[in-house]
């Protein structure tokens, strides 16, 4: 079993390197198909390796600085620091020097194919949020995410080798680790954000008018893919708006906290139009609602609920005392008149 990992981390290290034939390169696959500890072993080694690759101005690989790095990560070459012996477990102890070695000769060029050939052998990973539903998760970078209901993540199971891109369909809350080598990436329909590390709450449903991206702390920029050469910085409190009909983008000065308190259990709107609101409804009680009267798709209203502690028939009945609109419920579908 030892012999069999010592071998396994020869061809994790092979095609770090971009040293793999394609037999070696078969082999890592099949096993990293295998099961999710090999692909956990996996990325615990890669996290040396990234670790340690220290360039130089040049783009050289600089031997001494990359020593040094995993030296200190490991605990100043004597004493391992607990949490990392207790995450990478004892046998990744007895290769530290073998990797070590096999830093110091490998370029930068080798560098960057390897990662590029272990990212290709790897399938996308999606998380969904089901509708009625939201889902907490952490990506392998530590960064936290929050999908709200009927919405969808993809990352690659290589995410962290060379970029940290991740594509969200639906609305997503995202509280970033930060990584001035390696930049955040969330792209959408229309819309990517940048960030390094930060606070952020992306909406962009398919069936939205708009997407947007409210900013509650640190810096991020976006970039209208609608208009490849718009691409704008924002500011805490700050709100991007794409008109995804026409591909306008604007940033307006906005209370941004309450955009994630959906992740709380919260419902909020802020002055927003009746259909938006219908949409949000649906998603979060899975339920149909149709919309009778054309007049009230102008409609606009103020309100925050609790889903964990009013019903949709008890904002049904809000809505209603506003004197705006009337309802039926017949099961899951709801019907709203003009009143």
């Amino acid at each position: 079993m030892e012999q069999n990992i010592v071998h396994i981390d020869e061809l994790i290290l092979s095609s770090l390197s971009g040293r793999s034939n394609s037999g070696e390169t078969a082999e890592l696959k099949e096993w990293l198909d295998a099961s999710p500890e090999n692909r956990e072993h996996f990325r615990a080694l890669r996290e040396i390796w990234l670790a340690s690759g220290v360039l130089d101005h040049a783009g050289r690989f600089d031997k001494n600085r990359a020593a040094g790095r995993f030296l200190a990560r490991t605990g100043n070459g004597t004493n391992i620091h607990r949490k990392k012996a207790l995450r990478l477990g004892i046998r990744y102890l007895a290769y530290t020097a073998a990797v070590v070695a096999l830093l110091l000769i490998v370029s930068y060029m080798s560098y960057r194919q390897g990662g590029e050939e272990v990212k290709s052998h790897f399938a996308d990973i999606v998380i969904e949020a089901p509708m009625g539903a939201k889902t907490k998760m952490y990506l392998p970078d530590g960064t936290l995410v929050w999908l709200n209901a009927n919405s969808k993540i993809t990352y690659s199971q290589g995410f962290g080798v060379s970029d940290r891109q991740v594509g969200l369909n639906g609305e997503g809350y995202f509280e970033v680790t930060e990584n001035a080598t390696l930049p955040f990436l969330v792209k959408t329909e229309g819309l990517q954000v940048k960030v390094l590390g930060t606070k952020f709450n992306f909406n962009n449903y398919p069936d939205n008018e708009e997407a947007i991206v409210s900013l509650i702390e640190g810096k991020v920029q976006v970039k209208n893919l609608m208009n490849v050469d718009e691409e704008k910085n924002m500011a805490p409190d700050e709100k991007a708006f794409l008109n995804k009909k026409t591909g306008q983008m604007r940033i307006l000065s906005h209370r941004t906290r309450p955009s994630s308190e959906w992740t709380n259990g919260y419902l909020y709107f802020d002055n927003e139009l009746l259909p938006d609101i219908v949409k949000t409804l649906e998603r979060s009680y899975n339920v149909k609602i149709n919309i009778a009267d054309k007049s009230l798709e102008t409609a606009r209203f103020y309100s925050d609920f609790s889903r964990q502690e009013q019903s949709i028939e008890d904002i049904l009945r809000l809505l209603k005392s506003t004197n705006k609109l009337s309802y039926t419920i017949e099961g899951k579908n709801i019907t709203l008149q003009e009143k």
